[in-house]
């Protein structure tokens, strides 16, 4: 059965400009981009709609969730002028509901990743201190069976011994390293082409919700659950 939306299109593409990666053939080959990212934007769309039926969504459309597929190289040691994926993400709105979502489409790594890639060095602290002060309610999160079916452990940056201010033989210690906290879960070519794909991957957002309330709760109150001044 075919996808709502012709990701095959999209898939076709960044295979071809995988081994064509360069400002030539793209611009030979404008108008298939154009086509992928076309498909792209309804996707994301679809995607989009589902999600508002159970979160709070700021990103205004599928058009303004997509990433540019132009890299910056500026400053890398790789000079490949573009992507071999497509990708986007959307924000939750207000500062009450943190945490984001992000899904990618490229052949043989198609993914979507949420939670938080860059906490600033107060809000990580923050962080780590209720972590510390109570970690069972986000292991009860980490270990939900459904939780842990779809994503696994969770992922991301971590310091190497124990954050400064904590103590290595904290029982707590694997849950304060992380320097970022992302949960992930992949699907297969074969999904991505498959029935109403954008079902899928909303849905999959919506199994990532237990860890966002539970990040959006501490991040958002202090350590006696009072609404914190400096939000």
């Amino acid at each position: 059965m075919s996808s709502k939306y012709n990701l095959s299109i999209t898939l076709d593409f960044l295979s071809k400009i995988d081994q064509n990666n360069n400002r030539e053939w793209f611009t030979a080959h404008k108008e298939e981009y154009q086509n992928a990212h076309n498909e792209m934007i309804g996707f994301a769309d679809g995607i989009l709609e589902e999600m508002q039926k159970h979160d709070q969504i700021e990103t205004p459309s599928g058009k303004k969730s997509l990433l540019r597929i132009y890299r910056d190289v500026r400053f890398s040691k790789n000079k490949l002028p573009y992507k071999n994926n497509m990708s986007g993400g959307f924000r939750r709105a207000t500062k009450y509901l943190r945490g984001g979502y992000y899904f990618q489409i490229q052949p043989g790594n198609s993914f979507v990743e949420g939670g938080f890639w860059g906490p600033n060095p107060q809000d990580l602290l923050h962080i780590r201190k209720q972590i510390m002060a109570d970690p069972d309610p986000l292991r009860a999160v980490l270990e939900g069976k459904k939780f842990k079916d779809t994503f696994g452990t969770l992922q991301g940056e971590k310091v190497k011994t124990s954050p400064k201010g904590f103590s290595i033989d904290d029982p707590a210690i694997d849950l304060l390293r992380h320097k970022q906290f992302i949960v992930t879960h992949h699907f297969s070519d074969k999904e991505v082409l498959g029935k109403d794909f954008h079902l899928k991957i909303a849905s999959t957002f919506a199994t990532m919700r237990p860890f966002f309330d539970y990040m959006s709760e501490i991040l958002s109150t202090d350590l006696n659950g009072v609404e914190r001044v400096d939000l």
